[in-house]
């Protein structure tokens, strides 16, 4: 039995293209990204129009434009990632930014510097922008707190708290094939307990107006879950009627060794989402997603998981660079627009055109802009 939903305000539909060749107006006031709740659905859909023009770019012969020449971004991973790490050094460089990996292993870290000791010492050094992941939640609004203006600070994903870059791909990455997410249901399936994907996700989707569910295990599910704006379940195959899209989250092994699972066999039994679940449940052309890495077998099959058909999995890692691109050109404009009244943050027009007419000038050089 599926709990109530508590009551929802949906955010505004994805406004229409004007006519004629201009673009649409873009909303952007942040220096920082430290979560996905607070953003606004204006905001929401600038980050997604700006994507739209990188994943242009991206497509070229050459992907470089010089954007963010002289500035310099700091990677800061306190936790291990494959994905968001390496998409955001793409990014950066693809922007022509110097950015630089700071490895907390063989840093001052390790001799008891404190984070705030850290900062000091990068913006010292004259810093734009740093990418923080961290096991604590908050840390991203301290670090923002501590630059105000001076450096842009994006959550890259503190503790259990949020993720907010992978919830804007993840959005990216249902707006390809569904074109607006308003109405369609999209179940949410795993941990949630100890999901900041999970978060960010519900916070987004709510805002746009979509119909979020969520099932899995009474012991990864947090009590007060309902009352973030979507539907709890306890089974897997209720939750699954009528699915537009279907996102499995990482189930952290160490969940079975203190107890919250029986064993991954029987929560793969319980709650996996294999062919027979995904072909029989959901609507017919349901969408598959997955935040990685995957534990193959215990939250998904390979069959679903590769089969390019139903799944986005793929298209959420290649959304990611775009979108990273289209947050660290936004952040590190806005905070230069902010130091230089009169900037604005896209240059010149304001207009994503003049990102492409850019890229242009750069293919035409040959790359030496």
């Amino acid at each position: 039995m599926a709990q109530s939903k508590a009551k929802n305000t949906p955010g505004a539909k994805t406004p229409p293209e004007p006519s004629g060749s201009e673009p649409p107006p873009l909303s952007w006031a942040q220096t920082h990204l430290l979560d996905a709740h607070t953003l606004t659905a204006d905001e929401v859909e600038t980050v997604l129009a700006e994507a739209r023009t990188f994943a242009e770019i991206l497509n070229r012969p050459v992907k470089k434009v010089p954007l963010l020449r002289g500035k310099v971004i700091v990677n800061l991973f306190y936790e291990n990632s494959t994905r968001t790490r390496t998409s955001f050094e793409l990014a950066g460089k693809y922007l022509s930014a110097d950015t630089i990996n700071f490895s907390v292993d063989t840093s001052s870290v390790k001799k008891g510097e404190t984070l705030i000791d850290t900062a000091q010492t990068l913006m010292a050094m004259g810093i734009d922008a740093v990418v923080i992941r961290h096991a604590s939640p908050g840390v991203p609004y301290q670090l923002a707190q501590f630059f105000g203006h001076r450096v842009s600070v994006l959550n890259a994903g503190d503790g259990m708290h949020e993720h907010p870059t992978q919830s804007l791909l993840d959005l990216y990455s249902m707006r390809q094939r569904l074109e607006s997410v308003e109405g369609r249901k999209v179940v949410i399936v795993g941990d949630i307990l100890h999901s900041r994907v999970a978060r960010s996700n519900i916070h987004l989707l709510n805002k746009l107006g979509a119909d979020v569910h969520a099932v899995g295990p009474t012991t990864l599910l947090p009590a007060d879950l309902d009352k973030l704006g979507c539907t709890v379940h306890h089974q897997i195959e209720p939750a699954l009627q009528q699915a537009d899209v279907v996102m499995c989250l990482r189930l952290q092994l160490e969940r079975q060794q203190s107890g919250l699972i029986p064993s991954l066999g029987e929560y793969a039994r319980l709650f996996g989402i294999n062919r027979h679940r995904l072909m029989t449940y959901p609507k017919p052309n349901v969408l598959l997603m997955h935040p990685g890495p995957m534990n193959r077998g215990v939250e998904i099959t390979s069959d679903v998981a590769d089969d390019p058909a139903v799944s986005l999995i793929l298209n959420q890692v290649t959304s990611g660079v775009a979108i990273r691109m289209a947050l660290l050109h936004l952040l590190i404009g806005h905070r230069d627009m902010v130091k230089q009244p009169g900037l604005d943050v896209l240059g010149a027009s304001g207009s994503p055109n003049d990102v492409l007419a850019l890229a242009e000038a750069e293919l035409q050089a040959g790359g030496a802009l």
